[in-house]
């Protein structure tokens, strides 16, 4: 099964993957692990990835869509896979599907996972993280014991500035405005899911088995 998870930050995206890949037994293919693992074996196309992420530039389409191509021949995803964080723009999705009709494949689901914008922001911005050793609370969900103060090693926790609610908008607004002609393609196509990514994890991910009948 070929799967592209699709969601805005905060949504739970990496959690529910996770789950997928102990229930189906296939990989998660993230970007962030290609273009790390493309660096660290220093290929071709790690080494033009590289250049970009040394100087903190986006690292552009055509590296990205190179990377994704050699991932899904690889034998380990034979069976399948799931796909988290790409495609984010449209280019990207139109160049996964020409890679995949080269190979005589498809995809087979694209899970969109949705919630509401407030609870989006209630999420992210209610974050805090240690500053000593990296552990992280929520106000709400998951407080420290002693608000301010990390449980584990008795470190600051503090809001980071990506957390912040005004950033947290920002973020939703652009994942939004990148995301809808996307959503559009995958629905035209009849491979678009949606999943309502609000209750427990347990619950959406039940959900997301249901749509998929795993």
């Amino acid at each position: 099964m070929r799967l592209i998870l699709l969601g805005p930050p905060g949504a739970g995206k990496g959690t529910q993957a996770k789950m997928l890949v102990a229930r189906l037994g296939i990989p998660q293919i993230s970007t962030g692990d290609m273009l790390r693992a493309a660096v660290k074996a220093g290929s071709p196309l790690g080494v033009e990835a590289k250049q970009y992420m040394d100087r903190g530039a986006l690292v552009p389409d055509q590296v990205i869509n190179g990377l994704v191509r050699e991932r899904v021949q690889q034998p380990d995803v034979a069976r399948g896979y799931i796909l988290d964080g790409y495609p984010r723009t449209l280019a990207q999705a139109e160049s996964l599907r020409e890679t995949l009709l080269a190979l005589g494949l498809a995809v087979d689901h694209v899970v969109s996972l949705e919630v509401p914008t407030e609870e989006l922001v209630e999420r992210l911005a209610g974050r805090r993280t240690c500053l000593t050793c990296g552990a992280m609370y929520h106000g709400r969900f998951s407080p420290s014991q002693v608000d301010g103060r990390c449980d584990s090693c008795g470190g600051t926790t503090v809001q980071r500035d990506d957390d912040r609610e005004d950033t947290v908008r920002h973020r939703l607004s652009v994942y939004a405005d990148q995301t809808e002609p996307l959503v559009r393609f995958y629905e035209k196509l009849g491979l678009l899911r949606r999943v309502d990514g609000t209750g427990s994890m347990a619950v959406i991910f039940q959900r997301i088995t249901r749509v998929l009948g795993a």
